[in-house]
């Protein structure tokens, strides 16, 4: 799902169209049509903070999580950041400008567009946090920048998806249910997004709990301060001050801006990673990935054109997919996504000019190296509130949005994706613990022996990190099939988990003396070995360790497909258990 929201995002949507004011003469443009009005500043701060954070988010991770360089974070990575923005927001711009001239309206709204936070958290730690520690084990001569490459595929590889998603979207929409896509991306946000940041917050309290209680104020209590200062803005105020007041800030001197840092196109450097594995060893967090930017971005925009502001959806969502491949092709592995609160910018007033703003500022930080002052001035502790309630609302939707009665498969998609996140945990506190290091006890066998000594069930959370966004949607999927009855189609979302499992997508894991990987099994491979030798593929396959998925997920859809003639039907849900009104 896309992640920043708006400003005031208890404010709903603003009035439908309004007529051109009287002070308007006749055939002259309308005040939306203007490149810049007042209610733009707000929408600006609101918009800006958001993406500044998403460009923290990205220098700390990347330097601190990943151990990049500073020129390839500051020379590469975030020049392609911009270019990627810029591009979004002005087409936005022009196009909600077109609207308002066509319509006469003055009350046009652009859409929000920027860095999609849940992308850039799976391509940290799903795909390029891996691809480092695969690099460092194989002893390759520079991990930075095959991860930096791996996250190239990722940022490529979700482009296509969103350029070939603008013209099937709606045929997604309808295979897919809304709770399997949304439960999905709230287990993500509920544990890479917002319960990393709230140890942090606890860690420490006084910015933590500050700067929390600043953003359930404004984001939640349909409040907003005087003299029209952005509830944002004003977290991250208070937030550093209070850094710098308790020495959170490390010592030393200012950091020396970097200088101008122009985009360099890096095709080359694309290429090589398309030619790779990459795209194939992390397909299970590409696809899905891709496709909730796809779908995320459709709703968008349906919540735009309900606020009165339609929008064409094949080239919306077009121009979406070409920023991500944008960022790809100019060094960004981080795609971009149209951001949700269309209605709470529209009602703080922001137009046409608030994009514009947000796509200079934007470029004029990344390129100038100034984010690194920023970063310094800023730290991450202070925008981390705003972060854990991205998560908040991405969760709370995952439960708003669909009907009642499918709650329970929200939850059941949820946990794939905290228990992945666990996993990880786990992971890194044994790395600190010094497994998997040199000198230090390996990854493997052992491992799972002593916890299951202790009742923890560590092998099932291997099985399960691997593809675990493909089992939270197929979980989640299969439980509204059978919620709503229809067992069948239940049965067909566990055979294509079956099918999944066989290929190595899913569950499907193996050990490195460093951590356990996922196992692949290429299905050019697998096809010429049964061609050839069928018996032989057999065997490669039930000796694969995610082969006992297979017979799991095929004896659910066997149950699910039988069911109709081994039970009969219960009691219907009452009216208010049913409570098929989506509550958006």
């Amino acid at each position: 799902m896309s992640d920043a929201a708006a400003e005031d995002p208890a404010a709903g949507p603003a009035a439908g169209p309004s007529a051109p004011s009287a002070s308007e003469s006749p055939g002259a443009a309308p005040s939306g049509a203007r490149w810049f009005v007042r209610g733009d500043l707000d929408g600006f701060f609101g918009l800006a903070i958001d993406n500044l954070v998403q460009l923290l988010l990205i220098d700390t991770l990347c330097t601190t999580v990943l151990g990049f360089p500073s020129a390839l974070v500051h020379g590469r990575i975030l020049p392609g950041a911009a270019v990627s923005i810029l591009v979004g927001n002005l087409f936005y711009s022009w196009q909600a400008r077109r609207l308002a001239l066509r319509t006469g309206r003055n009350d046009v709204c652009a859409l929000p567009y920027g860095i999609n936070t849940v992308s850039l958290f799976a391509h940290v730690f799903l795909v390029m946090l891996p691809a480092k520690l695969e690099a460092e084990r194989l002893q390759l001569a520079d991990p930075s920048d095959f991860a930096w490459k791996a996250g190239l595929a990722a940022c490529m590889g979700s482009a296509l998806i969103e350029l070939a998603g603008s013209f099937v979207a709606g045929f997604v929409r309808r295979l897919t249910p809304r709770a399997a896509l949304l439960s999905t991306l709230a287990g993500i946000a509920l544990g890479f997004i917002s319960l990393g940041f709230l140890f942090r917050t606890f860690a420490h309290p006084l910015v933590g709990f500050a700067t929390l209680a600043i953003v359930l104020l404004i984001y939640f209590g349909n409040v907003r301060f005087r003299l029209g200062l952005p509830g944002g803005l004003v977290a991250v105020v208070v937030g550093s001050v209070l850094a710098w007041k308790t020495g959170l800030v490390p010592a030393g001197e200012w950091p020396p801006l970097a200088g101008f840092c122009p985009p360099v196109p890096v095709a080359g450097e694309v290429l090589e990673s398309l030619r790779g594995d990459f795209l194939w060893k992390y397909v299970s967090v590409i696809i899905p990935m891709g496709l909730f930017n796809v779908a995320a971005s459709l709703q968008n925009i349906e919540s735009a054109e309900a606020a009165g502001d339609s929008y064409p959806m094949t080239s919306s969502l077009a121009v979406n997919g070409l920023g991500s491949f944008a960022a790809a092709l100019f060094g960004s592995c981080f795609p971009t996504t149209i951001y949700i609160g269309h209605p709470g910018w529209k009602a703080l007033g922001a137009r046409v000019g608030y994009s514009v703003a947000n796509g200079a500022f934007v470029t004029i930080v990344c390129l100038t190296g100034a984010l690194a002052v920023i970063r310094h001035a800023v730290p991450i502790d202070a925008g981390m509130a705003i972060v854990i309630w991205i998560g908040i609302v991405i969760t709370a939707q995952a439960f708003q949005a669909v009907p009642r009665r499918h709650a329970p498969a929200v939850v059941i998609g949820i946990l794939p994706g905290v228990a992945a996140w666990g996993v990880l945990l786990a992971k890194h506190g044994l790395r600190a613990a010094g497994v998997g290091s040199a000198g230090g006890p390996p990854f493997g066998p052992d491992l799972i022996t002593a916890f299951q000594q202790s009742d923890t069930w560590i092998d099932g959370g291997f099985a399960l990190e691997q593809g675990f966004i493909f089992t939270s949607m197929i979980l989640s999927a299969a439980t509204v099939a059978i919620i709503d009855g229809r067992f069948v189609k239940a049965s067909l979302w566990c055979f294509a988990g079956a099918l999944l499992a066989a290929t190595g997508i899913l569950h499907a894991y193996q050990f490195t003396p460093a951590d356990s990987v996922l196992d692949p099994a290429p299905l050019a491979q697998i096809f010429k070995i049964a061609r050839d030798h069928p018996y032989t593929a057999y065997a490669i396959l039930s000796g694969m360790s995610g082969w006992r998925f297979v017979e799991a997920y095929a004896a659910m859809g066997a149950i699910f497909l039988v069911a109709p003639l081994i039970t009969r039907k219960g009691a219907p849900h009452t009216s208010e258990e049913a409570g098929d009104a989506p509550q958006v």
